[in-house]
């Protein structure tokens, strides 16, 4: 028996039972859904139906049917026939590499959109469905922290990756644009650990600068900190010359620091959400463990790495205790978490702004360089430099209605 299939494409206003009453026609019929897809954008619909017929005296009739249907309905319905090498063509594309684009910012203008399109559209690649996942702005109340997320869905075979990278970081560059990259597989679904910096990350300051300038030597740690961040001399032997200067600081002056430190915009957010979706969260840091020990409480974390400053009766020796938590270390950490937890090194996620961050940002199944240094952003996988540190929650893929059941 001769067997058709047809594509129905619906559009109009959105109203309950609209497609039940659709496909209560199609079941009238025995017509088989072959595939159906819905999307609403200001309460406008459009709905896809790709459906099989077992004849075309049926199939005349269901159109029909159909079309009276849509009448009623006050939609619009049109039928476009699917030959069947057409159909087999679309099947085997399922078998396609798939991967996630997400574009960030404080607004997003259909100029960034258009040439990230672009890209992929030049690589051939399908773009199966696009989804906001930041919620509606209003154009009459000013945001106090404005902040814009899509994610596009895209399948087939790339070959170089790396070039489209670094396309997409041109635009990014250009265009003020966050642009994220990354395989849509089972790890990036499955994400369940996620390590951070602290200084320039969690929080928005170098800590040892601060010291340093309460103990009247703010300019030299500070130019050695710089140096160190942006990869021009060795962080080991940066923090050895720190440490020196810091020699005879009150122990009293550290509380002060701690309560005072300024927490990064999104990080509460970040870290309550990634909590209550049963994340483990850890800092993993070249600065002190008595300033990591107080956000691991301050924020509900479950690890700290950090530097240990050296006090005796009361003062910073400009000594410190055990290994000095640098770049490979900090990977170390993220590997000894990880193993512990029973966690997949795919499965974890790093983020951090220096060049000491780089060996666990490369480790983790996910680096994101957090408004880093030029060096660091063009290493990493992934960067975030338009919003808050709760942008990490938009490259998982969670939608602001997530977020807003936990707050």
């Amino acid at each position: 028996m001769a067997k058709e299939i047809v594509l129905l494409n619906i559009s109009g206003q959105d109203k309950p039972g609209l497609t039940s009453s659709l496909t209560g026609v199609l079941a009238e019929y025995g017509a088989k859904v072959l595939d159906i897809g819905q999307a609403n954008i200001h309460d406008t619909l459009s709905l896809g139906i790709l459906f099989e017929i077992k004849s075309k005296k049926n199939s005349a009739a269901v159109l029909k049917d159909l079309l009276f249907k849509a009448y009623e309905l006050g939609i619009t319905a049109k039928f476009t026939p699917i030959s069947l090498d057409k159909y087999e063509d679309w099947v085997t594309l399922q078998g396609k590499d798939r991967y996630i684009v997400t574009l960030l910012g404080e607004k997003l203008a259909a100029k960034q959109i258009s040439e990230v399109t672009k890209v992929i559209s030049d690589k051939n690649l399908n773009i199966d469905s696009i989804k906001r996942l930041t919620g509606r702005l209003s154009l009459k109340r000013k945001e106090e922290y404005p902040r814009a997320s899509i994610q596009l869905s895209i399948r087939g075979e790339i070959g170089d990756k790396s070039e489209m990278t670094k396309k997409f970081m041109s635009i990014s560059k250009e265009l003020n644009v966050d642009i994220a990259f990354q395989e849509d597989n089972i790890y990036r679904r499955n994400r369940r650990l996620v390590c951070f910096d602290m200084d320039s990350t969690l929080i928005q300051a170098e800590v040892i600068d601060k010291l340093a300038e309460l103990a009247g030597v703010g300019d030299e740690v500070k130019a050695i900190t710089e140096s160190a961040m942006q990869g021009e001399i060795d962080f080991n032997e940066s923090f050895k010359q720190r440490m020196k200067l810091l020699k005879g600081l009150s122990e009293e002056v550290l509380q002060d620091v701690a309560v005072n430190l300024p927490i990064t915009k999104g990080a509460r957010r970040l870290i309550d959400t990634l909590k209550s979706y049963g994340f483990k969260t850890a800092i993993l840091s070249g600065g002190f463990t008595y300033f990591g020990e107080y956000l691991k409480k301050e924020l509900g974390m479950d690890y700290v790495y950090a530097n240990q400053l050296e006090i005796i009766d009361g003062k910073l020796t400009g000594g410190y205790l055990g290994d000095i938590v640098d770049g490979n270390k900090k990977a170390e950490y993220l590997k000894e978490i990880a193993k512990k937890e029973g966690i997949d090194i795919s499965q974890t996620i790093a983020v951090g702004d220096g060049a000491n961050d780089l060996p666990m940002l490369n480790l983790a199944g996910l680096g994101i360089a957090f408004h880093a240094k030029p060096k660091v952003k063009d290493s990493a996988q992934s960067s975030i430099s338009s919003i808050g540190l709760d942008g990490v929650l938009y490259l998982l893929g969670y939608h602001d209605r997530h977020i807003d059941l936990i707050e």
